[in-house]
């Protein structure tokens, strides 16, 4: 179980992915040597999957980010991998997500205006299989998007 360094560790890793071990180690009040051991702890134990890049889509002109909710056919046992696999096809979907509740799935979709999410919608998502409901959030902006736990 992570100890309170470790938090530490990890609060400092999320604030500055990139800062250099060195560094990292300074703020975190631990010497170079104890950093690496500890993130290799906290890489095989799994508390870090990944250390990721953020790509800013809107500076690579993906204006429109939308947020699509599908109710599926269930009666269809093979309903959900069917879609997801169709779903994986369509290069402009950046997450899928599986939900227990009304909603049973959630993709988030980019272009790079609204004419191309039109043909998006229309010649990809509209074509998807066993979709019962569906229902389409247009993202306006975004107040908090975080990665940081209270740790």
């Amino acid at each position: 179980m992570p100890d309170a360094t470790d938090h530490r560790i990890l609060r400092h890793l999320l604030a500055d992915p990139e800062a250099p071990s060195a560094a990292l180690a300074e703020r975190a009040g631990v010497a170079p040597a104890s950093l690496w051991r500890r993130l290799e702890k906290l890489r095989e134990t799994g508390v870090i999957a990944a250390i990721q890049s953020r790509i800013d889509w809107r500076a690579l002109g993906y204006e429109v980010q939308v947020s699509l909710r599908f109710t599926l056919d269930k009666t269809n046992p093979r309903a959900f991998d069917e879609f997801i696999a169709a779903a994986r096809k369509v290069p402009e979907v950046t997450e899928i997500q599986t939900f227990l509740g009304s909603v049973d799935l959630r993709l988030s979709v980019i272009a790079r205006d609204m004419a191309h999410w039109q043909g998006i919608y229309r010649d990809r998502i509209l074509t998807l299989p066993h979709v019962s409901d569906s229902d389409a959030l247009m993202l306006v902006s975004t107040i908090k998007d975080s990665g940081e736990l209270p740790l």
